[in-house]
């Protein structure tokens, strides 16, 4: 059984609907990102960036275990195990890598900027909200105007390019998103988050976790805990 060292936020939804999607065998460990568990050296072991999520498979490559950081890397991971949600064809299949390496350099790195400073950063830095207000705006353009022609993200057919971006989406009024703007998208947003997996996978773990206010959470997150030596 896959053991999955993960926290409700985007990331770890996307590797909790995939494993759903898959139909895999898993047991969630939880990494409370707020109380610092991510710093703990039992996890630091197989995720020595510190992030969530990470996994464990006993029955990894030639039978052996293996253990995996960085969300995109499990995604092809288990996609590759499985032989589902990407494609086997060469051209079809680097569609599908363009467009999670577009998740994984643009879309998640951009809109938790944005998240940070619309709601969490102290002081409301006023460059650094239009900024990356501005460019999840953008981001959103690229992705309404491809699925202006493509069902899915990467082509016709649901892949792990889609599962990667639709956690992401989940927060557009915190990123300052307007969804009439981006018809297309949405239509794609909505149809995603009615299919069951999803649902489920996006359950994963939501009960547990809470506001990031107190002065503790902040400091795990945004403080110096996170650039101590270790």
């Amino acid at each position: 059984m896959i053991q999955v060292y993960s926290w409700a936020t985007p990331n770890g939804h996307k590797v909790h609907i995939m494993l759903e999607e898959c139909g895999l065998p898993y047991v969630v460990l939880p990494i409370d990102i707020g109380a610092g568990d991510q710093f703990e050296p039992r996890f630091l072991s197989i995720s020595p960036n510190n992030k969530i999520p990470a996994i464990v498979d006993p029955d990894g490559p030639d039978e052996q275990p293996i253990s995996l950081f960085e969300s995109g890397a499990i995604l092809l991971y288990l996609a590759g195990k499985t032989g589902q949600f990407m494609p086997t064809g060469v051209r079809e299949k680097y569609e599908v890598l363009q467009w999670l390496m577009f998740q994984m350099g643009g879309v998640g790195p951009m809109l938790g900027q944005a998240h940070h400073f619309r709601i969490y950063a102290p002081q409301k830095i006023g460059y650094a909200i239009e900024r990356y207000t501005n460019e999840a705006k953008r981001l959103y353009g690229v992705m309404n105007r491809q699925l202006a022609r493509s069902k899915y993200i990467a082509g016709p057919h649901y892949s792990i390019a889609d599962i990667a971006v639709f956690p992401w989406l989940r927060s557009w009024k915190n990123q300052g998103i307007d969804w009439n703007d981006y018809p297309h998208l949405r239509g794609w947003f909505d149809e995603i988050e009615n299919r069951p997996a999803v649902k489920r996978g996006v359950a994963v773990l939501a009960a547990e976790r809470k506001p990031l206010v107190d002065d503790k959470a902040r400091q795990m997150l945004f403080g110096a805990e996170q650039y101590r030596a270790r």
